[in-house]
């Protein structure tokens, strides 16, 4: 089972979909990973959401002008998606099994976005197969984008997989390390306790 999984037992899709929509209301941009995902790949590049949730960040990018696929292992949160864009794809499916040809999807994203804490958020001990097989889903050349907390204060778990750690899988699985930020917003990253990675498929 998903420490997501644990968390929340899968039925927080509405809910979590709401903080959104009244962080929105309010003025506040909450479309920062996809402009950030934007601005490394051009308009029209093939996008997989790793961990897509309700879709908040896949919908943007479509509306953007990405090709797009969305999976995940909760429900409650894809009944969300396809509540908000029925004309996109949405799967179901647990990232450490994930296999885009099971699925009838091309294995070849220009890009692979896995925000909102995916990875501290996947069952134990499964995190090197999920970096293994989202780099499988990219081409060579392609991009893995990820931002997740590595402490306390950004995470609703405690802390347990650091940026080394998260590098060495990045490195097994065959990715290089092209930047690192603080935010989804470009900031430099300085140490903190959250980190946006981006990773590079060579082979």
């Amino acid at each position: 089972m998903s420490r997501w999984q644990e968390l929340t037992g899968g039925t927080s899709g509405g809910e979590y979909a709401a903080r959104f929509e009244v962080l929105a209301r309010a003025g506040k941009d909450v479309h920062g990973e996809a402009a950030f995902c934007a601005s490394l790949v051009p308009a029209g590049a093939r996008v997989l959401d790793a961990g897509c949730g309700a879709g908040r960040v896949m919908i943007r990018l479509a509306e953007l002008g990405y090709d797009c696929v969305g999976v995940d292992l909760d429900a409650s949160m894809l009944d969300v998606a396809r509540e908000r864009a029925p004309q996109l794809p949405w799967f179901q499916a647990d990232l450490a099994a994930f296999d885009p040809a099971a699925l009838g999807v091309a294995a070849d994203f220009d890009l692979v976005v896995a925000a909102g804490n995916v990875l501290p958020l996947v069952a134990p001990g499964t995190e090197a197969t999920v970096v293994e097989r989202l780099t499988e889903a990219l081409r060579p050349g392609g991009l893995l984008v990820a931002g997740f907390g590595l402490d306390a204060a950004h995470l609703p778990v405690p802390p347990f997989l650091t940026l080394a750690e998260y590098d060495t899988h990045c490195t097994a699985a065959g990715l290089k390390l092209a930047a690192r930020f603080a935010t989804w917003d470009a900031a430099p990253y300085d140490g903190g306790g959250y980190a946006v990675s981006v990773h590079r498929r060579d082979r």
